[in-house]
């Protein structure tokens, strides 16, 4: 059962890591410029005046990029002429869960796989934000959301670079 990600303040977890951020899988139904929410009642609906600026997959791939360089120190091998050791990171977002009012949910999956395929890091992960009852709030919940998740990948990419033992970061049940 996934658990719920604690964020951790501090200096950047991944410094000097070389990530390369594979395509970001998320559910088909909200990959798209209009948001989909769920209502009070459960269901589903699509806010037409709402939306993303681009389709919602590229848009989590460059915010968790954004948060793994500037956030967590690491280097994207895009930059790198020749990289060597790369960390390669692949998402799997099962839930991206818009509940106007109430908060911003994500679930899913990362996989890390370092220089040597025995040192890989399989996670499962719950991130709820809390959101009040704007649209701009309910965004920034989902941000603050890719924040908490690029943190805890940050300290996952430093656990590989150490050559401690792959392993989920801290987690906690909220």
């Amino acid at each position: 059962m996934p658990t719920e990600i604690a964020a951790r303040p501090g200096a950047p977890a991944a410094s000097g890591v070389v990530v390369r951020l594979e395509p970001i899988r998320v559910p088909a139904q909200v990959d798209q410029p209009q948001w989909l929410v769920q209502l009070g009642d459960d269901s589903m609906a699509v806010l037409e005046q709402e939306r993303w600026a681009s389709p919602l997959r590229d848009e989590f791939q460059q915010a968790l990029l954004e948060e793994l360089i500037v956030g967590q120190g690491a280097i994207d091998a895009r930059t790198q002429p020749a990289p060597g050791t790369v960390a390669r990171v692949a998402v799997d977002v099962r839930r991206f869960d818009s509940l106007p009012g109430r908060e911003a949910r994500i679930q899913g999956s990362w996989t890390i796989t370092g220089s040597d395929a025995r040192n890989t890091s399989r996670c499962e992960w719950l991130i709820r934000e809390a959101a009040s009852g704007s649209f701009p709030a309910l965004a920034a919940a989902h941000r603050r959301a890719v924040v908490r998740l690029g943190a805890a990948i940050g300290e996952a990419l430093a656990r590989l670079r150490r050559g401690e033992a792959a392993a989920c970061p801290a987690l906690d049940g909220r």
